[in-house]
């Protein structure tokens, strides 16, 4: 089992800091990225790099360009918690014969994706591809 600390300081009343070797993350919305928008984009970037390794262990060329990542909070509990995720991959340079397969690979991301493994199980995740 791997175990890994994190130490996150108080900076001020309202803003916490995670302090890196690669630089500080200033966890409030007003002046760096909200602990949800870290969240959803944690779930996005580890399943563009699954998606990638499936891609390229499926011998399927493609290069990923960009996620979109829309996400809807429950605001009917309160703490409006992230109830739904959805991943939209934008390929470059997937042959027309491969797409049908690009896609398909989409369903292998959520068992090979320890971030959205981590989640709670009532938030939805999908995953799309558009092909350019």
């Amino acid at each position: 089992m791997t175990v890994e600390t994190l130490e996150i300081y108080q900076h001020d009343e309202n803003k916490f800091e995670m302090h890196t070797k690669k630089g500080e993350w200033i966890l409030t919305k007003e002046k760096g990225y909200s602990p949800v928008q870290m969240l959803v984009s944690s779930v996005a970037a580890c399943g563009g790099y699954v998606y990638i390794s499936i891609l390229e262990n499926s011998k399927i060329e493609a290069t990923i360009s960009k996620i979109e990542v829309t996400y809807r909070r429950n605001e009917q509990k309160k703490a409006e918690p992230v109830s739904e995720i959805q991943l939209k991959f934008i390929a470059n340079n997937v042959p027309e014969a491969d797409q049908n397969r690009a896609i398909h690979c989409l369903k292998l991301i959520p068992a090979n994706c320890p971030v959205i493994q981590s989640l709670d199980p009532t938030i939805q995740v999908t995953e799309t591809v558009e092909f350019i």
